[in-house]
């Protein structure tokens, strides 16, 4: 049996309101070994207590380090926002969007950490299918 290592990151962001606004937001992300070909968002919207979760793709993530990445409902992109180079997400949903902006080097320390852990193009010796396929068949 493999160990679970947990690589996780808590990240300013901004949430973009419109091109000349935004509001400060805590933000985490996480990426676990189990799960080697994704990484997980946790936003904390100004003002509420819950949290919103999304799952995305770590090559994305990283992809969108250089150049803009992304179909339908997540998109990301690099940018140069007052000086600093930040990675904006775009997110949509059927009830609305949200556009978010992170610091490129708290992502770039982020997917490192995270390939120390499953280095790039070694995510699929981290899947047991078998188990996959077996937790799959019990359900039906």
């Amino acid at each position: 049996m493999r160990s679970v290592r947990t690589v996780a990151c808590e990240l300013p962001a901004q949430l973009v309101l419109s091109h000349d606004v935004s509001v400060p937001m805590r933000a985490a992300l996480r990426y676990e070994t189990d799960d080697p070909y994704a990484v997980r968002a946790v936003f904390h919207p100004p003002g509420q207590e819950r949290t919103v979760e999304w799952f995305f793709s770590r090559d994305m993530l990283a992809q969108a380090l250089s150049e803009r990445t992304g179909l339908g409902d997540v998109q990301m992109w690099p940018a140069v926002d007052a000086g600093r180079e930040v990675v904006f997400i775009a997110l949509r949903t059927p009830t609305g969007s949200a556009r978010l902006g992170f610091p490129a080097q708290g992502v770039r320390s982020f997917l490192s950490e995270t390939r120390s852990a499953v280095p790039a193009g070694a995510e699929s010796g981290r899947l047991d299918l078998d188990a996959e396929l077996a937790q799959l068949l019990a359900g039906s």
